[in-house]
């Protein structure tokens, strides 16, 4: 988790200056070397260390994706296809229990060394693919480093080798000083950047509504993934509750987010359609989990849970849309970074150990998962709100940094400075 809320603002940042595909190859690569690394690890220390890269290289993916699927997406169909990847996360831990029950019974070492060889191909393929450029950022031109570098070697052949080297070393030291400049100074101007783009994000208010609901939310599905199968068993006597627990979060997480992602393209896919289903499918949801706790019957509680979690499920896809259109297409993944870190620093991480707080207090289950479950309610009214909020989709909108107008002057004029160009013509007498 450390590597993942660190790197993905990072990712996202350098998302303007290096092309995204190139970032999710280092990512992955990361990735694959950190997994091996879990794999030979002799102490607590080194596997932590590692797994800490692990997160490194899934920022990548997590600031990258998403955006990258929203350019790709037929526009019908942008919340399906959103879905289908967010789909993947109950998939993978289901596959993920399997394989790692099956491979565990030999060694666990080969668990790790097994998914590095699975992953190896992706990464290289991060490098190798035809680098497709995200909307809203400048085409990435061709930069040359040292090779920039000009040394200018004295044509007189009458000079003698003392002389060719003293011009060589001042020429060297000239422009490699001029090098140095230009790397400090584009680093500034990242951070400089960077801290704008967090002021335009944090001033947005439909972002805001948006990821503070999505907060509240996470807070209950993370204690849920934690405590749901002790609750389960101290509650209704559960027999391999983890099983059961798993088995309905897998089942139900794969049909809600699939089914959420249709819906809101059926209704017409727009962040004020995507706030109503979001408030309505987590209000139901809380109302289906909350009564199931109440139920003393397992069998019943079972059926209104599962309910329950496919309504909570569906809110996957809008959610994210939301992330992505509030935004102008160049700050899409510096969105998506700051709502990932957002739900994780103040909803999954903190809640775990606070409901194990209260259970201690209250000293029941069944009380606990009540409260806890009630926490959807003000997710819901947080979405609720947003259907209020003025919001504009902002996938269209150029971006301002794309081109300076130096770099006009030497290029074809667009459409739009043409018109404006002859609008002042004809006003001029």
């Amino acid at each position: 988790m450390v590597g993942l809320l660190v790197a993905s603002p990072i990712f996202a940042s350098l998302a303007r200056s290096v092309n995204p595909f190139r970032l999710i190859g280092v990512g992955l690569t990361v990735w694959t070397l950190a997994v091996v690394g879990c794999g030979f690890s002799f102490s607590f220390w080194m596997i932590a260390i590692c797994r800490m890269f692990v997160g490194v290289g899934e920022a990548s993916f997590i600031s990258l994706a998403a955006p990258f699927i929203d350019d790709n997406a037929p526009v019908a169909k942008k919340t399906v296809w959103l879905g289908v990847f967010y789909m993947c996360l109950p998939s993978g831990y289901a596959i993920g229990y399997v394989y790692g029950g099956w491979v565990g019974h030999y060694n666990w070492r080969y668990a790790f060394w097994g998914e590095a060889i699975l992953m190896f191909p992706f990464a290289v393929l991060g490098f190798v693919m035809k680098p497709l450029q995200l909307k809203g950022f400048a085409p990435a031109e061709s930069k040359k480093a040292f090779t920039d570098i000009e040394i200018a070697f004295p044509e007189a052949q009458d000079k003698n080798s003392k002389q060719l080297t003293q011009h060589l070393l001042v020429d060297l030291i000239v422009n490699f000083n001029k090098f140095l400049f230009k790397a400090t100074s584009n680093n500034v101007n990242q951070f400089v950047r960077f801290f704008k783009d967090m002021k335009v994000l944090l001033s947005d208010k439909v972002f805001v509504v948006n990821v503070l609901g999505y907060i509240a939310y996470n807070f209950v599905i993370g204690a849920y993934s934690y405590w749901g199968p002790k609750a389960g068993k101290n509650i209704y006597n559960m027999n391999n509750a983890d099983m059961i627990f798993g088995g309905i979060t897998v089942v139900c997480g794969v049909l809600g987010t699939l089914a959420g992602g249709f819906v809101l393209d059926f209704i017409d896919s727009t962040i004020c359609n995507a706030f109503k289903l979001l408030s309505t499918a987590t209000f139901l949801g809380a109302a289906f989990c909350f009564g199931a706790f109440c139920l003393k019957s397992m069998y019943a509680f079972l059926a209104l849970f599962a309910v329950g979690e496919l309504l909570v499920f569906a809110t996957q896809g809008p959610v994210n849309f939301i992330c992505l259109h509030c935004v102008k297409p160049s700050i899409r993944p510096l969105s998506m970074a700051i709502s990932t870190v957002s739900i994780h620093i103040f909803g999954d991480v903190p809640s775990s150990p606070l409901v194990g707080v209260l259970q201690d207090q209250v000293n029941n289950w069944r009380e606990t998962a009540l409260i806890l479950t009630a926490i959807l309610f003000p997710a819901a009214a947080i979405w609720f709100i947003g259907i209020f909020l003025h919001s504009v989709d902002k996938f269209s909108e150029d971006n301002e940094d794309k081109v300076s107008r130096i770099e006009r002057s030497k290029t074809t004029p667009l459409l739009e400075d043409e018109n404006a160009e002859t609008t002042q013509a004809c006003a001029e007498p």
